[in-house]
């Protein structure tokens, strides 16, 4: 059975630390850097993007729980990579929408251990970060998630969404058993007022 692929995007403003985490990456059978970018404008503008967006850049950490906060909106698994470990700067990050954050002192098999959690939904901090007092994560949405969320609050019915997506009404239950699972949100109002949170309105 073939394994599926994890598509990574490395936004990363130092040429060797990114050849280093392509020489850890690429020769797993399950993960893949699909775009590697320097500046994040470069990432904006690439439609081949990773579904999990590791991210290093050299920048005060308020800069880069902006960066965070916009790729989170745009439905990325974010893990923050960085020299610091100062609790602030974490939850600084994790608030914006950081699904992991790691710190230096990281090792290979540590890195890919918090890029596989992240991919399958959850959170990852590295052993010299966890066990402090840590906010929760926000809640991560996948693409096709934001799209149903988005017609769900524009009041299209299953059959309706399941139409439009060109999916089966089945896979659009199961999507929605999967938003109601990670956001406790049961009744369709509840998720109505998710969208709304996340700005998932109109066409």
């Amino acid at each position: 059975m073939t394994t599926p692929l994890t598509p990574i995007t490395v936004i990363c403003d130092c040429p060797l630390f990114l050849h280093g985490l392509a020489h850890v990456i690429n020769p797993e059978p399950d993960l893949q850097i699909v775009t590697a970018v320097s500046r994040v404008g470069d990432h904006y503008s690439d439609r081949n993007g990773g579904e999990v967006v590791l991210l290093n850049l050299q920048m005060p950490t308020w800069e880069t729980s902006s960066v965070v906060s916009q790729l989170h909106l745009q439905g990325h698994a974010v893990i923050v990579l960085s020299v610091s470990e100062t609790q602030s700067d974490v939850v600084l990050c994790i608030k914006a929408g950081a699904r992991g954050y790691l710190g230096q002192r990281i090792s290979e098999a540590e890195l890919l251990t918090a890029i596989r959690a992240v991919a399958t939904g959850h959170s990852y901090f590295s052993t010299h970060v966890n066990g402090r007092v840590l906010p929760a994560p926000p809640l991560h949405i996948t693409d096709r998630e934001r799209q149903i969320l988005q017609l769900v609050a524009n009041g299209a019915t299953d059959r309706e969404i399941a139409a439009k997506l060109n999916i089966t009404e089945n896979t659009v239950h199961s999507h929605l058993d999967r938003l109601r699972s990670k956001s406790g949100s049961h009744r369709r109002a509840d998720l109505t007022r998710l969208a709304l949170r996340y700005g998932l309105t109109g066409d």
